[in-house]
Formats: C-alpha cells, sequence, structure tokens
C-alpha cells in the first residue's frame, strides 16, 4: 500500500507502525525531504528494515510519483493531501482505492458506537469531555482523530465488540467518510467558521460540504448534536437533531469563555443521549481543565497569569479568547495568513489589549494599521522577553496567534511546545 503524507505532526506514525507491524508491504511518499523529516524517520526505526513477519518501509521522500499510485492494495490518504491531486487522481483511473485513516478504523472495527465531533473550533475540548465522561462513567471507551498523540489504525488492536469510540474529525478527515459513505452514530456540529481557505480557495461551501459528512450519511436512529451556534442550519437529514444548549451545563466551570460554554453543552448532550448519571456529567466538568494550546493556563509569574493559546491558528479564534477575559490583556500573536478575514478582530484590539507583541507574518501585516498599541517583534523569544516586562500584578499574558504557524515553525504544536519552553525559563 501506499502511504501519502508522513509529516512532522507524528500523528501519521502510528498509523504507519501498525500496518507495518501486520506484515504490510508499506511505501511512504512525502513531498518534505528525508532531512525535513529527519525526527519522524527516527521514530519508525525499527520499523524500516525488513525482519521476520514484517515487510519494512520504503520512502520516496521530496517528490511523488505516479508508479507509486499504481499496483498497490489502496492509497491512504494524509488528510493535508487535496482530492484533486493529480497523484489521487491517478490512482483512482488506475482503479486504486482512495482510504483515510479514520473512515478506515470505522470500516474495518468491530462493532462498535462512533460517536465524531467537528467543528471549527473546540473539536479537541469537546472530544476529550466526551471521553472523560463516558471514562468516569465506566464505559470501555477510546479517544481517537485529530487528537495530538493518537492513531485510528492502531485502535483496532484495543477495540472490542460494544465498545464506544469518540473521534475528533476534520473537514479533512471527513473527506474519507465521504469515500466510504459513512458517518459516525452520534455526531456533534460545534460550529462554522473561516478556516483553512487556503486550502478551500476561499470556497466556504466546499468547506461545509466537507463537515456535512458527519451527518450525511447518518441513519434514522443515528443522531446529530448542534452547538447553540449551529442551531437551525442544518435541515433535512435523516438522523434526529439535538440542539445543545448553555443552560444545561454545570455552574462550576473551570474554562474560560463563551465558546467553551458552549463546546461544554455539546458534550452534556453526548453523555444524556448515552444516559449518563447528571452527578458523574457534573463532576467531570467541573474537575476538566483547558487542553494543552488551547487557552490553557501555564504559569503564573509574580501575579502576572500567562495563557497559551497556540491552537488559535485564525483571527476567529483570538477573537473568542480575547472575549473570554473582562480586562485588557498583554497579547502575543502573529503568522501566516490563510485567508480569513481580520475586521472582528481588528475591532477589539484597541479594547481588549494593553500592548499587543506582534510576531512576523503575511497575517501579521493585515493588522499593523489598527490603533491598538501594537509592537514589532523579531520572533517569539523576544515577545515573551518583552511581555514579561511591561506586564504588571493582575495582567493577563495571552499567547493567541490568530494565524498559521509555518513561516517560523513545523506546525502550531511545534509553536506551543517552543512558546512552553520559553516560558518555563521565566523567572
Amino acid at each position: 500500500m501506499t502511504v501519502v503524507g508522513l509529516g512532522l505532526l507524528g500523528k501519521r506514525l502510528g498509523d504507519i507502525a501498525f500496518l507495518a507491524q501486520c506484515g504490510a508491504k508499506v511505501l511512504v511518499t512525502d513531498l518534505k525531504s528525508a532531512r525535513e523529516l529527519t525526527p519522524s524517520i527516527k521514530k519508525l526505526q525499527k520499523y524500516n528494515k525488513p525482519a521476520r513477519g514484517r515487510a519494512g518501509i520504503q520512502y520516496v521522500l521530496g517528490k511523488h510519483r505516479m508508479q507509486d499510485f499504481e499496483n498497490c492494495d489502496f492509497v491512504l490518504k494524509g488528510q493535508g493531501v487535496a482530492l484533486d491531486s493529480p497523484y489521487i487522481l491517478h490512482a483512482r483511473e488506475k482503479g486504486i482505492p482512495i482510504e483515510m485513516d479514520e473512515s478506515l478504523f470505522v470500516k474495518l472495527a468491530p462493532q462498535v458506537k462512533i460517536i465524531g465531533v467537528t467543528g471549527t473550533r473546540g473539536k479537541s475540548t469537546t472530544t476529550v469531555l466526551i471521553y472523560e465522561i463516558l471514562k468516569r462513567a465506566g464505559m470501555r471507551v477510546h479517544l481517537g482523530g485529530n487528537i495530538r498523540g493518537t492513531a485510528a489504525l492502531s485502535l483496532l488492536k484495543e477495540v472490542k465488540k460494544g465498545d464506544t469510540v469518540v473521534l475528533e474529525l476534520s473537514s479533512w478527515q471527513l473527506q474519507g467518510f465521504n469515500e466510504a459513505k459513512i458517518s459516525p452514530n452520534i455526531s456533534v456540529f460545534t460550529n462554522l467558521m473561516s478556516d483553512h481557505w487556503n486550502y478551500y480557495k476561499n470556497n466556504r461551501k466546499q468547506y461545509f460540504i466537507d463537515k456535512s459528512y458527519i451527518y450525511k450519511f447518518q441513519k434514522k436512529d443515528d443522531i446529530l448534536i448542534l452547538g447553540p451556534s449551529m442551531k437551525g442550519k442544518i435541515k433535512n437529514v435523516k438522523s434526529k437533531i439535538i440542539n445543545a444548549n448553555i443552560k444545561n451545563v454545570p455552574k462550576l466551570v473551570n474554562l474560560p469563555g463563551q465558546h467553551n460554554l458552549e463546546n461544554i453543552a455539546c458534550a452534556v448532550e453526548v453523555a444524556k443521549i448515552l444516559k449518563i448519571p447528571d452527578n458523574i456529567i457534573k463532576k467531570t466538568v467541573e474537575n476538566f481543565k483547558a487542553l494543552q494550546g488551547r487557552l490553557k493556563l501555564v504559569r503564573n509569574i509574580r501575579g502576572v497569569k500567562i495563557y497559551n493559546d497556540t491552537n488559535s491558528t485564525t483571527p476567529e479564534a483570538t477573537t473568542a479568547a480575547l472575549n473570554s477575559f473582562k480586562h485588557k490583556i498583554v497579547l502575543i500573536m502573529g503568522g501566516m495568513d490563510k485567508g480569513p478575514e481580520v475586521n472582528d478582530l481588528n475591532k477589539i484590539l484597541s479594547n481588549k489589549t494593553k500592548k499587543i507583541f506582534l510576531t512576523p507574518g503575511s497575517g501579521s501585516e493585515k493588522i499593523e494599521n489598527t490603533k491598538a498599541n501594537i509592537v514589532k517583534v523579531a520572533n517569539l523569544k523576544d515577545a515573551i522577553n518583552k511581555s514579561i516586562k511591561v506586564a504588571k500584578k493582575g495582567d493577563i499574558i495571552l499567547f493567541s496567534p490568530g494565524f498559521a504557524s509555518f513561516n517560523m515553525f513545523n506546525n502550531e504544536y511545534d509553536r506551543g511546545d517552543k512558546f512552553m519552553k520559553l516560558v518555563k525559563k521565566l523567572k
């Protein structure tokens, strides 16, 4: 089989390792060079060479070859690989099935209940909270999908008939569900905002279409849960629609912001459908902390609170983060433009921030002319050092970039890791 996209996030490693363990003859191809992908290749080191029961892994890096998309059982497409890629189209012409890891897992898994979560923002928080509630309730539940450190196919070694699997699903991953003509038993659609316009070429309709596969193939007995902002926006579906309501969220919540109340509301609805006792839902929500990189409080230095929101890769996400706090904050932001408009963010920057430390990038250039107090910095380290100098006791330093990371980092996780290392060094 041919696996397209090794990447640096580490997500594909578990799937590739699982295929190699199963004795599959795996060819991995990526447009990045071997040098760029060294960290990922090293992690697969014990599977790279043929061994007893294993065929080993072959790599074609720095390019794709048409021949690798022929004469294979199937092509496992990475979520960032476009469906109209000439290589994917060539494979189709040759009659080669196109698979993606999460949808392939669902097709191969024994009789399990699948809960899928999508949306532009809040997918991870909602997914993990659902998982934690079900786990606390004593259910056999597994976590996967677009969650850092998880791999869908390797879950096949763990799941048993009757288990429940909670999957975070991006619009790209849902393309695989369309290929397979399947949707989760319980689907959650948190919200829809502007994102990935560089991939979708400013086609909001196509972005929504990809998201819609989370419910398109649901059956009459399946359920679709809509976040508060999605109420009334999806009609003519076969499944039952339930609208999440923040009135059902327990009073004690550790996550700041209206957007997080909406995420929690979605998770609560899933728990109710599965008849989880109210006391378990309440206790789990009250003890649930922000996920790393998602508006998470990471340090308190002499009364200055520092929040890591590296997964804020759009202006709308940074807007939501800023609106989560009552007082003006010291904001670190900046990065590469993905296409979404910045008008709403620009309108609130001067009222919501004391000072902005702006890192380089094409996205940063779109907010330079606001009335906010903006200081351009050379890099993230410069931004952190300057922000801690100007912040006073009671202030908040918020790292919420609002744009993509690929001008200075491998991805938003790499950006967040480097932020955390720098923050830990502060005295």
